[in-house]
C-alpha cells in the first residue's frame, strides 16, 4: 500500500481508547473533543486560503480585551460557539471575543464547561506568521442552569485542555490529564493522526527565553536581574538564546518540544501582563504540567488561582522546570 498506514492512531481513535479506560465514561467528553476538532479544521481551512478570500484585515471592532478583531478572529468565534453549542456536551462557553459568558439552550445544555481563545495572536495573520487556537475544559459540579460562578474556577479544576498550531502544518496539542499528545492533520485524509506521542519535556531543556523585551524599560526588577543572569551568564555558561513571535500558541508550542522558558510579566504599564487567565494562561499551564514543566505568577502556580473576572489578566512563566525555578530565585530575593 505504499507510504499509506492502514492502521493510523487519529485523534478520534485516541481518545475513544483512552474513554475505554474510565470505568462508566459517557462519551460525552470524546463528542465535545470531536466537536473542537471540527471547528479547528474549518478554521485551519479557513486561514490557509484567507487571502485568497479576502479574510484579511480588520473587522471593524475591538474585543473585550481591547484588541482589533480581525475577520478571521470573529470567524474562527462563530465556528468554535456553533460547534461546541450543537455538540449537546456544553453548558456555558467563555470566548476572548465576547464580553460575558455564551450560556447554551437548555434542550441542548450538557456538563461541561468550555473556555477558548478562537484565534491567538491573530495581530500576525497577514505576515503569515504561526497562529493558534486555546481551549481548556472544566466540568459543571451541580445540577439547575449554569452561572458565572461556575466559571470562575482555578484551572487545576480542569478535564481536559489543548490547543491548534496553524504553522508549516495544522497540529493539536492535547491532554486529558494523562499525559500530553500531539497531532498533525493529514489533508489527505482529513484526520488528526498521533505524530508527537506522550511528549515529555526535560527538566531543562534548550537554553532559549522568549520574551517581548521591547518593554524591558518596564521591566520588575526580578524580571531584568533574571535576563541579565541568562544573557550575560558566569561560570563559562553559554547565553540563552532569545526567540519571541508574538503568538502565543506559536511561542508555547516551541517551548514545550525544545525546552527553555516563555515569560509575559506584569510591568509597570499593564501589572498584570496582557494574557487572559480563564482562555490562555490556565490551559497551557494545564499542558505544560502534565508535561512535566512548571506555570507561574511569579508568586503560585497559575493552575491555583481563582480568577475574579471572564477577562482577567495574568503574569505567566512558564516552561521547563528548572528555568522556571531559576527565574523565581530571582523573582523572590
Amino acid at each position: 500500500m505504499g507510504d499509506i498506514d492502514t492502521n493510523c492512531m487519529t485523534l478520534t481513535r485516541f481518545v475513544l481508547n483512552e474513554q475505554r479506560k474510565i470505568p462508566g465514561a459517557s462519551g460525552d467528553l470524546t463528542q465535545l473533543l470531536n466537536a473542537i476538532c471540527c471547528a479547528i479544521k474549518a478554521v485551519s481551512s479557513a486561514v490557509r486560503k484567507a487571502g485568497i478570500a479576502q479574510l484579511y484585515g480588520i473587522a471593524g471592532d475591538t474585543n473585550v480585551s481591547g484588541d482589533q478583531q480581525q475577520k478571521l478572529d470573529v470567524m474562527a468565534n462563530e465556528l468554535f460557539v456553533n460547534m461546541l453549542k450543537s455538540s449537546y456536551t456544553t453548558c456555558l462557553l467563555v470566548s476572548e471575543e465576547d464580553e460575558t459568558v455564551i450560556e447554551v439552550e437548555t434542550e441542548r445544555q450538557g456538563k461541561y464547561m468550555v473556555f477558548f481563545d478562537p484565534l491567538d495572536g491573530s495581530s500576525n495573520i497577514e505576515c503569515l506568521a504561526a497562529i493558534g487556537s486555546i481551549f481548556g475544559i472544566s466540568r459543571k459540579e451541580h445540577d439547575g442552569p449554569p452561572t458565572i460562578e461556575d466559571a470562575l474556577q482555578p484551572g487545576r479544576n480542569f478535564v481536559a485542555a489543548g490547543y491548534a498550531l496553524f504553522g508549516s502544518a495544522t497540529m493539536v496539542v492535547i491532554t486529558t490529564g494523562h499525559g500530553v499528545n500531539g497531532f498533525t492533520l493529514d489533508p489527505s485524509i482529513g484526520e488528526f493522526v498521533l505524530t508527537h506521542p506522550d511528549i515529555k519535556m526535560k527538566p531543562r531543556g534548550k537554553p532559549i527565553y522568549s520574551i517581548n523585551e521591547g518593554n524591558a524599560c518596564l521591566f520588575d526588577e526580578g524580571v531584568t536581574k533574571y535576563l541579565e543572569s541568562i544573557k550575560f551568564p558566569k561560570d563559562g555558561k553559554s547565553p540563552y538564546a532569545a526567540r519571541y513571535v508574538g503568538s502565543m500558541v506559536s511561542d508555547m508550542h516551541r517551548t514545550l518540544v525544545y525546552g527553555g522558558i516563555f515569560m509575559y510579566p506584569g510591568n509597570k504599564k499593564n501589572p498584570r501582563g496582557k494574557l487572559r487567565l480563564l482562555y490562555e494562561c490556565a490551559p497551557m499551564a494545564y499542558i505544560i504540567e502534565q508535561a512535566g514543566g512548571m506555570a507561574s505568577d511569579g508568586k503560585q502556580p497559575v493552575l491555583d488561582i481563582k480568577p475574579k473576572e471572564l477577562h482577567e489578566r495574568c503574569p505567566i512563566f512558564i516552561g521547563s522546570a528548572e528555568d522556571v525555578k531559576d527565574f523565581l530565585k530571582f523573582n523572590s530575593a
